[in-house]
Formats: structure tokens, C-alpha cells, sequence
């Protein structure tokens, strides 16, 4: 491949100096692909409103199409804080506003583009913040396509529209998981379960591969819910993972936590050895692995 910088009249159109990665990538086969570093950009997603899509000016690449708010990434910069910076750049997003629910990563060997796909946190309305952008509107799931694509954002549309209303949920059986290592546990539960959740909670912020829990796209970043029981219900809570404290039985509460995430819509997928309880979780429609698929992630 080789690497070409801007054209005369192509994006970006900034004040100051220009980035590294404002550059083409050109294939041996003559493509050109914006970013030389690669590229990202922000699907956000509002359960009422729908997606937010940007019309791009005709001086851009594809210009006049509909796409998402998106551009080159820096040198170093992750993809996800790429398409945020990106999409606050050219449609007024606020970072805080989103939460990065999957990653969609379209890999070209040469070149790659990362669709972050976001729920919406925070109501914001959107707006056009650079010249790169015509308009910035909100489109119904079932309206996108009849908007002329950008053909990147349309070869990814039908994956992306399957996967929009999909929310994944990892229930954690804390019991099981913690007595599945012989490290001493039985000597202070509470303390074991503690170095659990801090464990859940320091991989809840990367994510899970998306083959692990069976879905389509790259990555996802699911609920984390671990349920305690017993003498480990007065551990702490811990930010990024939500702790349920089993009043009874916690294979009870676990199945009732399960059936009711399911019934929610969720897709629920439950962490233990139990045979019983995955017996229960199964039955109301929840994928089950067992302790050592967690510990593999967590590693």
C-alpha cells in the first residue's frame, strides 16, 4: 500500500496543522481508504429517537450521501475515543451523553474502519459543529435506508439494524466462581468475593470478544451482574459491575434475576457450574457457561 495526504478541496478543511493521520491509504488495487491509521465512527443509538445520522457536504468523500459522524484516527488513538472525538467534532455528541454498547470492525489488512455502536445516556439533540457536515438528524430504525448511504455505511447497515436492539447481560454466580479456585477462599469468603467483583469490574470497561457470548459484530460491552449470597452479601459495591445480595438461597435469586432480565428482552447469558441451576437458567432462556469461561476472561 501506499500513503497519500489530503488533496487539494479534501477533507479535512481545519484551521492548524494537520494530524498524520489525515491521510489516504491506497491499496494495491487502487482504493483509496480516508485515514491512515485507520478509521472509526459513532452510531448512537436512542430508543425513541433512533440513530444519528450526518449528510455529508460534496466536497467529501461520497459527499451528499448519509452516514455516520466519522473520520480518520489519530496515531495511538483508540478507536472508540476516535469516533467519540470525531463524532463531537462534526454532530455535537457529548461524550458523556453515550454509552458504548458494541464495536463493528471492518478489517482490511491495509486499512480498518471501527463502527462504535452507542446507547444514548444523556438526551442531546445534535447539531452541525464542522464543515464536513450538511445536516445532522435523528432516523428511525425502519427510515435509514431510504436515505441515500454512504456505501461503506450501507454494505454495515443490515448487521448493524440486526444487532441494534440486542443488550447482553452476564449474570455471575459468585459462589460458584469463587469455589472453583482452591485459593483459600473458605478461609474469608467476603474477601474473596470482593477480589471477584474488583476482577469483573477491571474487564467490564474493555469488553468481551463478541464470539464469547455468541453474537454477531466485534466486541461488546455487557451488563456485568454478580449475585452474592451468604456470608459475602455485606461486600461493597463496586463502580462498573451491579452487585445483587441473595436474601435466601442465591441460586434461587439467580434464576429469578435470569427469567426476569429475559423476560426484559435481555440476552442473558449466566455464569456457573451448578448443574441445577443451569438446568433453571436454560429453561428460562439464558446461555450458560460455566466458571472457568469467566476466569478465562478475566485472566
Amino acid at each position: 500500500m501506499t500513503i497519500e495526504p489530503a488533496r487539494p478541496g479534501e477533507p479535512p478543511r481545519f484551521d492548524g496543522p494537520r494530524d498524520p493521520g489525515d491521510a489516504w491509504v491506497v491499496a494495491d488495487t487502487g482504493e483509496r481508504y480516508w485515514g491512515r491509521f485507520g478509521a472509526a465512527g459513532l452510531m448512537a443509538f436512542d430508543a425513541e429517537r433512533g440513530v444519528l445520522l450526518q449528510h455529508r457536504v460534496g466536497w467529501s468523500h461520497h459527499g451528499g450521501t448519509w452516514a455516520l459522524p466519522g473520520g480518520a484516527l489519530h496515531q495511538g488513538e483508540p478507536a472508540i475515543d476516535g469516533a467519540l472525538r470525531e463524532a463531537s467534532e462534526e454532530a455535537g455528541v457529548p461524550s458523556t451523553a453515550v454509552r458504548p454498547r458494541f464495536t463493528h470492525v471492518l478489517d482490511l489488512g491495509v486499512w480498518s474502519y471501527t463502527t462504535v455502536v452507542a446507547d444514548v445516556v444523556e438526551h442531546f439533540a445534535g447539531a452541525v459543529t464542522d464543515p464536513e457536515s450538511l445536516a445532522v438528524e435523528w432516523t428511525s430504525i425502519e427510515q435509514v435506508d431510504q436515505h441515500p448511504l454512504h456505501p461503506g455505511f450501507a454494505a454495515a447497515w443490515t448487521s448493524l439494524r440486526d444487532l441494534v436492539h440486542v443488550h447482553p447481560v452476564v449474570v455471575v454466580d459468585a459462589a460458584n466462581v469463587v469455589g472453583s479456585v482452591p485459593d483459600g477462599w473458605w478461609k474469608d469468603r467476603s474477601g474473596a468475593t470482593e477480589r471477584l467483583l474488583t476482577r469483573v469490574a477491571g474487564i467490564a470497561p474493555a469488553g468481551v470478544p463478541a464470539e464469547a457470548l455468541g453474537l454477531g459484530a466485534t466486541h461488546w460491552f455487557p451488563e456485568f451482574v454478580v449475585v452474592v449470597e451468604g456470608k459475602a452479601r455485606d461486600v461493597m459495591d463496586v463502580d462498573g459491575v451491579r452487585t445483587v445480595r441473595a436474601a435466601g438461597e442465591g441460586d434461587d435469586t439467580i434464576a429469578t434475576e435470569t427469567a426476569a432480565l429475559v423476560e426484559d428482552g435481555r440476552t442473558v447469558t449466566v455464569v456457573t457450574s451448578d448443574r441445577g441451576l443451569r438446568a433453571r437458567a436454560e429453561e428460562a432462556g439464558a446461555t450458560v457457561h460455566g466458571a472457568r469461561w469467566l476466569l478465562e476472561l478475566l485472566g
